[in-house]
């Protein structure tokens, strides 16, 4: 049984429904893409999963306790988000963003103790960024900078680490240092990833396990090569799509694409 789902979940803003009755399941020890078009609920999803948004209804259950009725630090102590396009208070040191990572083990004045300080070098250690440690955030690029936030979500010691859209922004080369690094954490350390991404052929690459979803629906959820197929392509995104073999790494990948005429979909309809 996974210790991260929701049960007949529904989310809104004011009387807009933007989910309605969802049951998701995180596989344990995995990375998870939710993929989708834009506007049908994935951020919207992953932000209620970390209790940054209050569900209409439903349930998410970790560890078999709903999260609503769970202390904030000891959700933290579990759980760790990384929110799209963070900001760092400026003037901000590294090592300084990085030990915000500390504050759900934190009592009394929140000083931060030998093992606190352990933790946080680990932590600049494992995402390469330890000679930056006495550096400004803003001083870096917009790589390293995502670094440090996950860092920052490392310093929380945590089982599962939520991330929206974690390579927007950033060129070909850092996305895939940030991918790469993700699932290194995934692999060395057995950390439960769970993404929002837009790029299909990124999360076919490196997510064990896809969430396709529309309007607020599961469509397909399962290994890529079950969700990566013209069909699911077609009804979730509403593109004709070319779907190949990564002969690297064996995955299915999308070679091109094309939007489908809303004028051919209703005449398939018809007849």
């Amino acid at each position: 049984m996974s210790r991260l789902f929701t049960e007949d979940l529904r989310i809104a803003y004011g009387d807009r429904e933007i989910v309605k009755n969802l049951n998701m399941m995180i596989p344990d020890g995995e990375i998870t893409a939710i993929i989708g078009p834009n506007g049908c609920g994935k951020s919207t999803v992953l932000k209620t999963i970390a209790r940054i948004i209050q569900a209409k209804a439903g349930s998410v259950y970790l560890d078999g306790k709903q999260i609503s009725k769970e202390s904030t630090k000891a959700i933290a102590q579990k759980m760790a988000i990384l929110p799209q396009s963070p900001d760092a208070p400026e003037g901000l040191t590294v090592s300084e963003l990085v030990s915000y990572g500390r504050f759900p083990y934190q009592k009394g004045m929140g000083r931060l103790t030998a093992k606190d300080r352990q933790v946080i070098d680990w932590a600049l250690q494992v995402t390469g960024i330890a000679e930056f440690k006495d550096r400004e955030v803003d001083a870096l690029s917009g790589g390293q900078r995502q670094r440090v936030w996950i860092a920052m979500a490392l310093a929380q010691e945590t089982d599962i680490i939520l991330l929206d859209e974690p390579t927007t922004y950033l060129d070909m080369c850092h996305q895939l240092e940030v991918l790469e690094l993700l699932k290194e954490l995934n692999q060395l350390e057995n950390r439960t990833i769970v993404m929002v991404i837009h790029d299909l052929n990124h999360a076919a690459r490196f997510a064990d396990y896809l969430i396709a979803m529309r309007a607020g629906k599961i469509i397909k959820n399962g290994a890529a090569k079950e969700v990566m197929n013209k069909q699911i392509l077609r009804e979730v995104f509403n593109i004709d799509a070319e779907i190949g073999i990564d002969p690297r790494t064996q995955k299915p990948i999308c070679l091109t694409y094309d939007l489908i005429d809303s004028r051919m979909v209703v005449q398939e309809q018809v007849v």
